[in-house]
């Protein structure tokens, strides 16, 4: 019987149970209470965990407290979506107990990393919804504090706290309205479910891949639709340790030199300087060291050859020029948008925007894109204009993974929403004002979205089948039919209200100019009181998203 784990079998339970959840992530995705084209739980999820992996194969040790603070730092890194980013807490409670454990951890020890978890992960939330994964943990934990003392094996324990969970999750419908009228759990607690089999998995000996991949192969592309100042995030502008970037080759190398005097050579090097690279073989070999002392390197080198195209850099004085460039230009305020769609994108840059990240339906960008875009921004404040539900919590965490900025998450659900906030900066207010004024802006905006219903479910009392056009406003369907144009129309009466007085439509993928033209042209028939006008998106997945103002 194991009564206790060390930190190895820990990592390989999270490597297992990363692998686990990636190998089910498509049918968590299918969970999703909407039958929409765009169910992500499992992919945020799972990409959170390849994060925390991908953190984790960096760290030779195995070591609690070094494993652990890996572990938490990698998912909050990779959070994405709610789901993700509340996931990354329970992983940052767990290590908090965890990472100031003994070699060996019991299951008490284990229940108390639960409840942490836990508890992390609701203040995470500023308003805990019970239905969801939060539910599923806590029944977990609660368990497993009351029968710590009872399963004193992890053979029996883990099983038992699994099929809590697992009552836990059957329960989430009668906690959520919302599930029980799709007929589905709650796909987070699908995924936290997934990931302990994982770890059951692990314990038990079970044959199962616990290599992970790595997020190269579908890690979301952060770079910017636009703006280039990259060197603001890739250039470390603090006081700089070693002030010369010394470079050379060794050739012409001596007879008695063997590559053991290489290997020796890299060990003297780190010790005088970083940033060091030392290859090659005994035809030659590169050099690249940053140190204080170039001439030390130089003759370390010299013992074991000839030196050839040497090359010292002032380190310091490049480190001052662009210091004096970057502070010459930078501002108070600044803003950042996410958003899918070249169209959209274009016209977040006419309001000014300075940068804008790809993410929203169908890929939310993690907390780690947001900080590195914020990062690449030459402000004293970030404005943030997350334009989905499902961002905003990553966006809130990213201000952990900032230096010397202040972000300002300005809690937008939709793009037409992020079109307003950015319309009410003022450069030459304060940041505190600015904000007051784009929340207040978003008071002013009502959206909706029109796309494809992929699968036949019964919601918002609806009878939808498959291929059905339907029409959505953040939180529920409001329309449907078998025809783009008749679910846009019955979606906007649906919508309006006697404070609006424009309309915009903004068209998508599939959709061609001619098409949102003649349905423009229907709108303003149908409402003659309104000025209506259409716009290019680009988005994918949505035909249309529609903004009353």
């Amino acid at each position: 019987m194991q009564k206790t784990i060390n930190c190895a079998v820990f990592r390989k339970m999270v490597l297992v149970g990363a692998k686990m959840l990636d190998n089910n992530r498509a049918k968590v995705d299918a969970l999703n209470v909407f039958p929409v084209p765009d169910g992500d739980t499992g992919t945020n999820m799972s990409l959170t965990m390849q994060s925390a992996v991908k953190e984790l194969s960096n760290c030779s040790s195995n070591v609690f407290s070094e494993v652990c603070d890996c572990i938490s730092k990698g998912a909050l890194k990779g959070a994405r979506g709610n789901s993700g980013v509340i996931l990354s807490q329970i992983f940052r409670g767990i290590c908090s107990v965890l990472r100031d454990s003994k070699p060996e951890i019991d299951t008490k020890t284990f229940s108390r990393a639960l409840e942490a978890g836990t508890k992390v992960a609701y203040n995470a939330v500023s308003i805990p919804k019970e239905g969801t994964i939060l539910t599923v943990v806590r029944m977990m934990s609660e368990f497993a504090a009351k029968n710590a003392g009872k399963y004193r094996d992890f053979e029996t324990f883990l099983p038992a706290v699994i099929e809590e969970g697992d009552r836990a999750l059957a329960k989430t419908p009668d906690l959520l309205p919302v599930l029980k009228k799709a007929g589905v759990v709650d796909s987070g607690g699908v995924g936290l479910m997934t990931i302990m089999r994982g770890f059951q998995a692990a314990l038990m000996g079970e044959e199962i891949a616990s290599e992970v991949p790595t997020e190269a192969g579908s890690q979301l592309n952060a770079d910017d639709v636009f703006g280039d100042n990259s060197e603001i995030i890739n250039m470390d502008l603090g006081d700089i340790q070693f002030a010369y970037c010394t470079e050379f080759f060794v050739i012409n190398l001596k007879k008695s030199t063997t590559l053991a005097d290489i290997d020796k050579l890299k060990e003297s090097l780190m010790g005088i300087g970083d940033s060091v690279i030392c290859i090659g073989d005994l035809e030659m070999i590169k050099v690249h060291v940053h140190t204080n002392c170039p001439g030390v390197a130089l003759t370390y080198a010299l013992e074991l050859g000839e030196l050839d195209r040497i090359k010292i850099e002032n380190m310091l004085e490049e480190n001052r020029a662009l210091k004096a460039k970057i502070a010459a230009e930078k501002k108070d305020q600044g803003m950042l948008a996410i958003c899918t769609g070249q169209g959209l994108a274009d016209i977040f840059k006419d309001l000014f925007i300075d940068r804008v990240i790809e993410g929203g339906q169908t890929m939310n960008p993690s907390a780690s894109d947001i900080a590195t875009a914020v990062q690449k921004i030459n402000a004293e404040n970030v404005f943030v204009f997350p334009n989905n539900k499902n961002i905003i919590l990553a966006a809130e965490q990213a201000q952990a993974l900032v230096e010397n900025r202040t972000i300002h998450v300005i809690p937008t659900k939709n793009v037409p929403q992020g079109f307003a906030a950015a319309l009410a900066f003022d450069p030459e207010v304060s940041a505190e004002e600015n904000k007051t004024n784009m929340i207040h802006a978003l008071d002013n905006v009502r959206a909706g979205s029109v796309t494809h219903a992929v699968r036949t479910t019964n919601v918002n009392g609806f009878a939808i089948k498959e291929g059905d056009i339907i029409g959505l406003d953040d939180k529920k369907i409001l329309a449907r039919s078998n025809s783009i144009d008749e679910t846009v129309l019955k979606l906007l009466d649906r919508l309006k209200d006697d404070s609006h007085e424009v309309i915009t439509l903004y068209y998508g993928e599939g959709v061609t100019e001619d098409d949102a033209k003649a349905l423009t042209e229907k709108v303003q028939e149908a409402f003659p009181d309104f000025d209506v006008d259409y716009h290019y998106g680009g988005q994918p997945v949505y035909y249309y998203l529609l903004s009353l103002e």
